[in-house]
């Protein structure tokens, strides 16, 4: 699949900012699309294997639920990288994981209960194999931006 239909569109439009707080959400927007519930788990399960959807979930206001959270830039070899990646991408605070054209070549935002913790983690991925170096590029003022995609 390398073409997105007209109901994929409003599939992932609505995805972005509508999805219902109900318990069962994907039925609602089924309703809202004019068809059945299991022709949108379907039609999303082909969606992420296709590579069009990565995750689907909540933002929370981290500060306000006693989280922490902390921009981290790794060195990292880059036959290394992979492994690293995945190694991140297991922590469950670890987000926002992408690689970068520059020595720090990957970065991520770790969201962690208090400094202990942050600490205690950050100590385990600088020690993985093929990491250089880390920063830790702690946020003095946090702006929200709401990127959505509408597709036409």
């Amino acid at each position: 699949m390398t073409r997105l239909s007209a109901f994929d569109k409003a599939l992932l439009n609505l995805l972005q900012s509508d999805i219902p707080i109900c318990s069962h959400p994907f039925a609602e927007l089924a309703s809202h699309l004019g068809t059945d519930e299991d022709t949108v788990l379907t039609r999303l399960r082909e969606l992420k294997a296709a590579g069009f959807l990565r995750r689907i979930g909540t933002f929370f206001d981290s500060n306000r639920l006693g989280y922490q959270g902390t921009l981290v830039a790794l060195k990292v070899e880059p036959s290394a990288l992979h492994d690293v990646a995945e190694a991140v991408n297991r922590y469950p605070g670890a987000t926002h994981n992408y690689e970068r054209e520059d020595q720090y070549n990957l970065w991520f935002t770790l969201l962690t209960p208090n400094a202990e913790c942050e600490s205690k983690i950050l100590a385990q991925i600088r020690s993985l194999r093929g990491v250089e170096d880390m920063l830790r590029l702690k946020a003095n003022k946090k702006y929200k931006i709401n990127v959505q995609f509408k597709l036409q």
